[in-house]
């Protein structure tokens, strides 16, 4: 698969916005499903690539996946000072396996580096993406389990860095 990460382009939010918002609720991991209050945060690309840098992987002209990049700002609300955090990694269900999700992993830990002193890239997963949680510790990501926060009750995410 030849895929080809770029910034998304405004006339793309939409399309980006669903895909996202298929691959959260395919996977189960909204708790109130079609009714959560998160689902139209993941529909909101506008806001994320005006606040954040948004990401696709592109095969063929078809966009594969998205995911959110952020060295500051709302969107990084597990990093710190000196660090930058990725969000909301989503892969169509067609493009799952195909190196899609692991190219825009690539990506964010590549602008991360070129960060005048940032030191690590972190993220927030559920337990239950476990697919994730390889690709990421295949990649050099580590647990850090005294990160883990609940951004809404009953919603425990776990936290993993990688030093730069």
């Amino acid at each position: 698969m030849d895929i080809l990460i770029r910034p998304a382009r405004p006339a793309e939010y939409e399309e980006i916005g669903e895909l996202t918002a298929r691959a959260y609720l395919a996977d189960g991991l909204l708790l109130s499903g079609a009714d959560d209050p998160y689902l139209p945060v993941l529909r909101d690309v506008a806001r994320r690539a005006a606040e954040a840098e948004v990401l696709v992987a592109e095969e063929d002209g078809r966009i594969r996946g998205a995911v959110t990049f952020a060295a500051q700002g709302p969107y990084a609300e597990l990093a710190g000072a000196g660090e930058a955090e990725f969000r909301m990694l989503a892969v169509s269900a067609a493009a799952r396996g195909r190196g899609a999700g692991e190219a825009l992993v690539r990506a964010c830990v590549e602008r991360a580096r070129a960060l005048p002193d940032c030191r690590a890239l972190v993220l927030s997963t559920q337990p239950a993406m476990r697919s994730a949680h390889r690709l990421y510790e295949r990649l050099g990501f580590t647990r850090a389990p005294e990160r883990d926060w609940e951004p809404v009750p009953a919603l425990t995410l776990l936290a993993y860095a990688l030093t730069l």
